[in-house]
C-alpha cells in the first residue's frame, strides 16, 4: 500500500506555512530560498530571504551588483561560498535566459551552485513538473517507511531518486504535493534523533515499525567537525570583519580576529582562494568587487 495517500492528506491538514509555499511566490524566490536552506534551519533562512528579496526582487537586480554585495549581506547564513554562486547564478539567468529562472532541470543543473536537489526542488515547487525531490529528511523517511531501516545510510543520487521515483503518484499535482509532504513528515515527525512515531499518519504503514524499530548496522555518513574552533568559524570571524568595513582591512586587524596564527592564516588563504575576499597584505582585504 502506498504511503502518499495518507502522507498527502496529513500534509494538506498540517504542513506549516512557509514563505516558499505560498501562492504567487516567484521562481527566483524558490531559487534564492533553495540556497539559503542548504545547511542551515528554516527558522534562520525565513527573516534573511524576505530582505534579500526586498532588496533584490530579480535575478537582474541582484546580477547588477558586486558579488561582493551578497557575501555582504549573507551575514552570518553559513557556507558564504553559497552567496557567491547564487550571484553568479543571478548573472548567468539574466544573460543566458532573459532574467528568467529556467524550469528545465537540465538548464537549471547548468547553474553555478545549483545540484541535483536544487534542480529538482525549483522545476517541482515552481513550475509544477514532475519528478523526485530528493533531501536528507525524504531518504530518511523512505528508509523507515519503505525499508524498515532506522537510517538511510550514505547518500546515492542514482538510488535515492530511483526510491522516491517508485512512490511518486503519476498525478502531477499529487506528485508535487508528494514530493513536499514526504519532506515535511521527515522535518518535523520522523526526525533523525527523536521520531514522533505516534504522531505519525503512516505509523500504521511504516515498514520499520512494523519490524520493531531495529537498530542500523550499516554505512554512516562521515560527521562533519564541530564549528567551534574550527576553520570554519576563523573564515567567518574573518567575514565578519570584512562585512563591517567600507574600507579595505588591514591585515593587523584581521590579525586581532584569532589567536591562532596558523589557522588564521590558512582561513585567510582559504577565503582569497575560493574568491570571497580579494586584497594584500600592502592593499588591504575586502569583499569582491
Amino acid at each position: 500500500m502506498s504511503i502518499v495517500p495518507a502522507v498527502n492528506a496529513w500534509f494538506r491538514a498540517n504542513g506549516r506555512d512557509l514563505p516558499w509555499r505560498r501562492p504567487g511566490f516567484t521562481a527566483w524566490g524558490t531559487l534564492v530560498s533553495e540556497f539559503m536552506l542548504q545547511q542551515t534551519p528554516v527558522v534562520r533562512v525565513i527573516p534573511r530571504l524576505e530582505a534579500w528579496l526586498a532588496r533584490w526582487p530579480t535575478p537582474a537586480a541582484l546580477a547588477a551588483v558586486p558579488s561582493g554585495e551578497a557575501v555582504r549581506a549573507w551575514d552570518r547564513l553559513g557556507y558564504p561560498r553559497r552567496a557567491l554562486n547564487l550571484h553568479a547564478a543571478a548573472v548567468t539567468i539574466t544573460e543566458r535566459h532573459g532574467g528568467v529562472v529556467p524550469h528545465d532541470v537540465g538548464e537549471l543543473l547548468a547553474l553555478p551552485g545549483v545540484g541535483d536537489y536544487t534542480a529538482r526542488a525549483i522545476a517541482v515547487f515552481a513550475y509544477g513538473h514532475r519528478h523526485p525531490v530528493v533531501d536528507t529528511n525524504v531518504r530518511r523517511v523512505i528508509a523507515r517507511a519503505i525499508d524498515a531501516r532506522a537510517e538511510p545510510g550514505p547518500p546515492s543520487s542514482r538510488r535515492d531518486l530511483a526510491a522516491m521515483e517508485a512512490i511518486l503518484p503519476p498525478d502531477v499535482e499529487e506528485s508535487t504535493v508528494a514530493n513536499a509532504a514526504i519532506m515535511e513528515l521527515g522535518a518535523v515527525v520522523c526526525t533523525a534523533r527523536a521520531p514522533r512515531c505516534e504522531d505519525c499518519p503512516i505509523r500504521d504503514l511504516c515498514a520499520w515499525r512494523a519490524a520493531g524499530y531495529p537498530e542500523y548496522l550499516g554505512a554512516r555518513q562521515p560527521v562533519q567537525k564541530k564549528f567551534e574552533g574550527s576553520d570554519r568559524q576563523v573564515r567567518g570571524l574573518i567575514l565578519r570583519e570584512l562585512r563591517a568595513s567600507d574600507v579595505p582591512v588591514t591585515r593587523s586587524e584581521i590579525d586581532t580576529v584569532w589567536p591562532d596564527a596558523a589557522q588564521r592564516e590558512r582561513a585567510l588563504l582559504g577565503l582569497l582562494t575560493d574568491g570571497l575576499v580579494t586584497g594584500s597584505v600592502a592593499d588591504g582585504y575586502q569583499l569582491p568587487g
